[in-house]
């Protein structure tokens, strides 16, 4: 860290509120002093009561945050500072972030009824594998992965932020279930089921198609609705691949069982491959973002800005 290492709220200047974080709101700021960037500033909202104790949440992601910035991963939001504290019987924590222009959600909204450029998809993606392989590498699990929570800079970098549910993990450990925006949760969290990180690698393929669509591809409001909206697309699994802990039960009623080989009729065979490993719904043969990076689809990506 610079000496920003020492800094406190007088040190930068709130200029705006940009948008709510898992647990708080984010600014965005100027500093006062030195090279007067424009900085991320997120303000935890914390539990009033001292005697309770500093929340589980809010220590699993600052240290979270502490162990991901140790590695400074070009698509991993960089953490700056760290400044927490008692005041007026109230908790403060605050997070301050390198800023970053944009999220994916407001980069899309740009977007022409043409449609992204293939080679920038493929940029996209690429840069967005590459974090998440960095998180699962490290054994870190994003758990809200959404195109809000993945940033797009000026310069073309993909970023991810928002580790406000993420949580270390170890093998098949049964974790909170509703933490990822509907539209993007993978079915064994719509069915309840204990998850890994290839949790995030549903949530992956989501954005990718979303990438193609300039629109989500799953928009239930409902869990049991989301689920139908899965299996209109992907086809209903086997019984076999259904998790055993489920509450839900398994339905030969539920959709129609369907191939997957082309799940979107638009991509090119190799991205509906792509798309198909992805959107796989027994989470044991989804793709990892490692593999996922190796796939033709992605291959020979020009990563210069358009």
């Amino acid at each position: 860290m610079d000496d920003s290492c020492c800094w406190g709220s007088s040190d930068y200047e709130i200029l705006t509120e940009i948008g709510q974080g898992a647990y708080g709101k984010v600014y965005k700021a100027r500093e006062r002093r030195g090279q007067q960037r424009f900085i991320a500033v997120k303000r935890l909202n914390i539990p009033e009561e001292p005697e309770s104790g500093i929340p589980q949440f809010v220590i699993r992601e600052v240290a979270l945050l502490r162990k991901i910035e140790h590695f400074n991963h070009p698509n991993i939001v960089k953490l700056l500072n760290v400044s927490a504290g008692w005041q007026n019987e109230k908790f403060d924590l605050t997070l301050v972030f390198e800023y970053i222009d944009q999220d994916l959600t407001t980069f899309l909204s740009k977007v022409s009824e043409k449609g992204l450029a293939r080679d920038k998809i493929k940029d996209v993606m690429r840069q967005l594998l590459s974090g998440l392989d960095f998180l699962h590498t490290n054994t870190v699990i994003h758990r809200d992965l959404k195109p809000d929570n993945v940033l797009v800079s000026s310069r073309g970098e993909v970023k991810i932020a928002d580790f406000g549910l993420a949580r270390i993990y170890t093998y098949h450990i049964a974790l909170t279930p509703c933490v990822v925006t509907l539209w993007y949760r993978a079915p064994e969290v719509l069915l309840q089921s204990s998850y890994m990180s290839s949790v995030d690698m549903w949530s992956a393929g989501c954005i990718f198609a979303e990438l193609f669509l300039l629109r989500p591809l799953f928009r239930g409001f409902t869990e049991i609705q989301q689920l139908q909206k899965i299996f209109e697309v992907i086809g209903l699994p086997g019984e076999e691949d259904w998790p055993i802990e489920s509450p839900v039960c398994y339905s030969p009623t539920w959709a129609e069982k369907k191939p997957t080989k082309q799940l979107l009729p638009s991509l090119a065979h190799e991205e509906n491959d792509l798309l198909s490993q992805f959107l796989t719904f027994n989470p044991a043969h989804r793709i990892s973002a490692c593999r996922a990076l190796a796939h033709p689809s992605l291959a020979d990506c020009n990563s210069e800005d358009e």
